[in-house]
């Protein structure tokens, strides 16, 4: 099996995983559906055509940058001004920067790294306003997901690693084995508009720990309780 890696990094991405009519939340990191939707963007795949062969691709995300979480409120009017649309609250992770990862056969996950490399249509980090602010490739590698989830550089920004530890832990969510971890209606059936289709997977949490060169010692005010 084979590993793409790629960085989604922007000032704004949203990733919804339970988005419902005029309140539409996103995740804390990027969902299977939403990478997948972009890769199969990145091949020119229209949203009525079959995605069928992504379907089987192994997936897991790390969390580098979490973000803040954003709320916007919107309203909006039909083009004339004659219709007022229903007012929504719109939330996305500003400056969050993530490593995603999918696992593969070689030809297939080949095949998409190509197409990142030069997409059929503009790739956005989950919402069409949420354009990538960085290349989103970071390398094939014949490594399990799991390895390359832990090895690959850290991808924060210098200022966000300046306000940090000397070590900091990475939240990694990967594809879970059955009856294990949470569920997320998170595995894209169909992306068609008319007849949009979503099924369970579970997921599992793992941590790893980075060193940051670029990090501060962090004042501890309960280390005195435990000195000599």
């Amino acid at each position: 099996m084979t590993t793409l890696s790629i960085c989604l990094a922007g000032p704004m991405q949203a990733w919804g995983a339970a988005s419902r009519f005029t309140n539409r939340e996103t995740r804390p990191e990027p969902t299977k559906s939403g990478v997948l939707g972009l890769l199969a963007a990145a091949q020119g795949i229209r949203r009525t055509e079959s995605i069928e062969h992504l379907l089987g691709l192994s997936f897991g995300v790390r969390i580098d940058q979490p973000g803040t979480l954003m709320r916007d409120f919107q309203v909006a009017r039909s083009l004339d001004g004659k219709r007022t649309m229903p007012l929504s609250n719109r939330y996305y992770l500003a400056d969050a920067i993530f490593v995603s990862a999918v696992e593969g056969e070689k030809e297939l996950v080949q095949s998409l790294s190509d197409a990142i490399k030069r997409p059929a249509y503009p790739l956005y980090l989950g919402r069409r306003s949420c354009p990538p602010s960085r290349p989103l490739f970071l390398e094939v590698s014949d490594a399990p997901m799991a390895r390359v989830l832990e090895s690959t550089p850290w991808q924060a920004s210098a200022d966000y690693r300046g306000k940090q530890g000397k070590t900091v832990g990475l939240r990694i969510v990967v594809d879970g084995r059955p009856g294990s971890g949470d569920t997320v209606r998170d595995v894209p059936v169909s992306f068609d508009p008319r007849r949009r289709e979503y099924a369970w997977r579970h997921v599992e949490e793992r941590w790893v720990a980075v060193e940051n060169a670029d990090g501060r010692d962090l004042h501890d005010p309960m280390a005195i309780l435990g000195g000599a």
